[in-house]
């Protein structure tokens, strides 16, 4: 059983709505707990660019709902063209994460007998407005999410298990079922982690004055998040093309070599950009240099010998190359990064 942040806070925020409601004598209670359950969001920003949507498109649903209860009816048909209405106008204002909670506004003001009343109906838009001001703030005040860290981490472990399906994609030492476990996983964590960056970036592009966040930093992050990409891609590309060609146990062997220096590199990087490792002078960026364009080499070598059976190897080749080139950039960043912050 797992109990994240956003898990724990969304208790917190349907418990806070509840009390509220109970206090201001605000009923029924549960429209407000429904809406802090739809309004939680995974970052600062977003909640509140969730609150400001939610307003509008409840406001909107709730003044729909309003004219047509006095002016054309609420019946079960009504009410249904009304919900299509709704959805139609959502998606136009391209606030579609707003449209169930919009919904629940329109069903709670229409499918009540005493919807006529001006009080009832603000009496239920007011309970919304509990619900999302709520979550509002349990997100801002209650473990604030820590990008920074959580995306060092989720880089961190998606590097692990990178590195181990890097180094024995070539030698076929899994078994079929843990490499397809394990690709899969890798697949599913760099996709997270490409959201991650993406609420990353959003705070720093959107919240800057509030909370500075250094651009170095963030371009130092995204070239980490494309150098995971490029071990991802080296991957597909071996399962795909590798055992096609035939390989034989120099070429397994050249292949096999290179990608396991290239690995060391990467752990190397991440243990610099922690501080944990000496500074030199840019000796492992010259020396990958070099042996990235050996490789290449060899491999062109081998693929003019036979071009026909050989050709896959150069997609792999090329792959392998642009990840120590990725590897590269990312060493030059760091050094750049730390060298700023020593002025």
């Amino acid at each position: 059983m797992t109990l994240g942040p956003r898990v724990f806070k969304t208790g917190i925020a349907v418990t806070l709505s509840l009390y509220i409601c109970y206090f201001l004598n605000l009923e029924p209670a549960v429209f407000a707990a429904v809406a802090a359950l739809f309004t939680i969001q995974p970052s600062i920003y977003r909640s509140w660019r969730q609150l400001l949507d939610q307003v509008m498109t409840n406001t909107m649903g709730a003044a729909i709902s309003l004219f047509s209860i006095y002016f054309i009816g609420d019946n079960p048909i009504i009410i249904g063209v009304l919900m299509m209405l709704v959805i139609s106008l959502s998606l136009k204002m391209k606030m579609e994460s707003t449209i169930p909670l919009t919904l629940v506004t329109v069903l709670a003001i229409m499918s009540t007998p005493d919807n006529e009343n001006i009080d009832f109906i603000l009496n239920r838009f007011l309970i919304i407005l509990v619900g999302i001001g709520s979550a509002l703030v349990v997100n801002l005040l209650i473990i604030p999410p820590n990008y920074k860290k959580n995306y060092l981490e989720k880089t961190r472990t998606v590097f692990q298990n990178m590195s181990l399906l890097l180094r024995t994609a070539v030698s076929n030492e899994l078994t079929e079922t843990s490499f397809q476990e394990q690709s899969k996983k890798l697949q599913d964590d760099i996709r997270k982690l490409e959201d991650l960056f993406k609420m990353f970036d959003e705070e720093r592009t959107k919240l800057s004055k509030l909370k500075p966040v250094d651009v170095r930093e963030i371009v130092l992050f995204k070239q980490m998040l494309k150098t995971l990409q490029q071990g991802e891609e080296i991957l597909e590309n071996i399962e795909e093309h590798y055992f096609q060609t035939g390989a034989n146990e120099a070429e397994d062997y050249l292949f096999d070599t290179h990608i396991e220096q290239l690995i060391k590199y990467h752990e190397y990087l991440f243990l610099k950009y922690e501080g944990k490792i000496k500074q030199q002078e840019n000796h492992h960026e010259l020396k990958e240099i070099k042996e990235s364009a050996a490789f290449f080499e060899r491999a062109l070598d081998i693929y003019k010998q036979n071009k026909d059976q050989k050709f896959r190897l150069l997609i792999i080749a090329s792959s392998i190359v642009e990840y120590s080139f990725h590897l590269q950039r990312m060493d030059q960043l760091i050094d750049q990064y730390y060298k700023v912050r020593k002025v």
